[in-house]
């Protein structure tokens, strides 16, 4: 696998800047839409938890326990942690990466057809909570992040940083939003629960 990264380090930077761009116009978009749509829970699910917002914790805790194992398998592919990474490795990294994908669109539709991109006042006249809006922002950010994580992973004439650099965005922004999310929730309010239970 290493040489593989080292097959990509005499790219151009074309590859980069394009995905970037085309990162930014879908993060872009993300966040317009959320704002001029008009949020419902009609379309949503909350698979048997009480709320669709306790839902969306858990199944982003899923996700942040899967990104772990991305990094983890990531690192150990590419010789960054000791021994020699086993050969089943490499299809267990892009099985859990799709996966981890296939929940963030999941809960990120539910975020966005369900509260939009919250700023400013809700229509109760209550001020959005900085947290909120920060965690709406970033939502979008990981979708644009997927853009350039996708091109880069299937680029190849890209710089050798492109990918690293590409994976450790999408990381750090899918990290950033379980902490503003559900990380919070589940420091202020507990533990999501199935209902009836």
């Amino acid at each position: 696998m290493a040489d593989h990264a080292a097959a990509r380090s005499p790219g151009s930077m074309t590859v980069p800047l394009a995905a970037f761009a085309a990162g930014a116009v879908v993060a872009v978009l993300l966040g317009v839409f959320g704002r001029v749509h008009d949020p419902t829970l009609s379309g949503t699910t909350d698979l048997g938890f009480r709320t669709v917002i306790e839902m969306k914790v858990a199944v982003s805790l899923v996700i942040a326990v899967l990104v772990v194992l991305q990094l983890v398998s990531a690192l150990w592919i590419y010789g960054r942690i000791g021994g020699r990474a086993p050969t089943w490795l490499g299809t267990a990294h892009r099985v859990s990466g799709t996966l981890t994908l296939l929940l963030a669109v999941f809960v990120g539709y539910s975020c966005l057809w369900a509260l939009g991109l919250e700023v400013g006042h809700l229509h109760t006249g209550e001020p959005v909570p900085l947290r909120a809006v920060v965690h709406g922002v970033l939502g979008c950010a990981v979708f644009g992040a997927v853009v350039v994580k996708l091109v880069a992973v299937r680029a190849r004439r890209a710089p050798g940083w492109f990918l690293p650099v590409a994976g450790g965005l999408l990381f750090t922004l899918l990290v950033a939003v379980v902490v503003t999310s559900a990380a919070w929730y589940v420091v202020e309010r507990g533990w999501p629960s199935p209902s009836g239970y």
